[in-house]
């Protein structure tokens, strides 16, 4: 007769046991990328889409100091708005001393600005030089794909002296992990989709929005923008702080979500005429 063997022979267990080790240390890896997690953090809020606005993370992830000081060098003040703030009082704001606006156009492939004709030819109208953003969200469509719809609905350009290039508004995710599940280089890749192809449809080099403890983290402080594509850079601190590599200074500082009229208060860095010799290219 054959022998009996209970149980389940030893020699089985140490492939699984081997397999499941490997399948931790490939999930370990995994998440230790920068941006690797798409799921928002436990207990986080997640808004609706569509709903992103530029500077929505800076007070969490950055903090928020005193207003800038006063400087020797002749800036011009600036909003930027969304459907958040709606109808827009652009005479109150001019009249404060506003003299330019960019106003939110797109979000993704997915999503138009609500407001946005009061909010651009509003502008316009009372005198301002205005220009459009794209909130970008690398995780759900291509660059180019966001670059071209964003074109497509406000994001465009025309030699008439009233409007400034397009603004890529890249930033902490909202609605999840800050990278957008990219890596630093898939992030890079990602960026130069967007600006070449904005560039190939308008003429223009898109102006980049962001900040710089975002840029470190998710590009790993990329150089490789900074001689085309004019930097708006989010600090709400008395000074403007370390700007992102490869631009010695910015064209734009937003300094403030807690400003007159609307919250979002920007600094170009000169005087009227250099906000409209951008605007004409």
């Amino acid at each position: 007769m054959p022998a009996h063997r209970s149980g389940t022979p030893r020699t089985s267990r140490r492939p699984r046991l081997a397999a499941a080790g490997t399948l931790l240390t490939s999930l370990a890896l995994l998440l230790a990328l920068p941006g690797a997690a798409t799921a928002a953090p436990a207990g986080k809020d997640v808004p609706s889409r569509g709903t992103a606005r530029m500077g929505q993370g800076v007070i969490e992830h950055d903090g928020q100091g005193g207003l800038p000081r006063d400087s020797r060098v002749v800036q011009t003040e600036g909003v930027d708005v969304s459907s958040h703030q709606g109808n827009v009082a652009w005479g109150t704001l001019w009249n404060s001393g506003v003299k330019w606006a960019y106003v939110k156009a797109t979000e993704g492939t997915y999503y138009k600005n609500t407001s946005f004709a009061q909010q651009y030819n509003g502008s316009y109208n009372i005198g301002m030089i205005r220009g459009a953003y794209h909130f970008a969200t690398p995780n759900t469509t291509s660059g180019a794909a966001q670059a071209n719809y964003f074109v497509d609905n406000g994001g465009g350009w025309s030699r008439d002296g009233k409007t400034l290039p397009g603004v890529l508004d890249i930033e902490w995710n909202p609605y999840g992990a800050q990278c957008y599940g990219l890596s630093q280089a898939g992030m890079v890749n990602w960026i130069r989709d967007f600006t070449t192809t904005y560039r190939a449809r308008t003429g223009r080099d898109a102006v980049i929005y962001t900040a710089t403890s975002w840029w470190k983290d998710c590009t790993g402080n990329n150089a490789g923008f900074g001689a085309t594509n004019p930097l708006w850079v989010a600090r709400y601190n008395t000074t403007v702080g370390e700007l992102p590599a490869g631009w010695p200074v910015q064209t734009i500082w937003q300094y403030t979500s807690t400003g007159p009229v609307v919250g979002d208060h920007n600094r170009f860095n000169g005087a009227i005429d250099r906000v409209r010799a951008l605007a004409n290219g």
